[in-house]
């Protein structure tokens, strides 16, 4: 997908490994832009410190620096942003 001549990727797949092996189970990246920038996607009342630690999983697990965790369940969209380096 292009949109503003940024590539995108939807629902990308991210292995899970342990020790090393291909556990089998995937996790999936809401939006992945450029091959860089993570984005997670919500609609919840709050951002919760599990879904920090989701989106710094994410960012690990594929090497990733850069992600947003955005929330669209608030009044202004920027008060649902919150950028995160790893």
């Amino acid at each position: 997908m292009i949109n503003e001549g940024l590539s995108v990727r939807r629902q990308v797949a991210l292995p899970v490994f342990y020790k090393g092996e291909n556990i089998g189970l995937d996790f999936k990246i809401d939006l992945l832009v450029e091959e860089e920038v993570i984005v997670e996607l919500k609609t919840v009342d709050n951002i919760l410190p599990v879904h920090e630690a989701q989106l710094l999983t994410y960012l690990k697990l594929s090497e990733k620096r850069l992600g947003l965790l955005i929330n669209f369940n608030v009044n202004l969209l920027k008060d649902g942003i919150k950028r995160m380096i790893f």
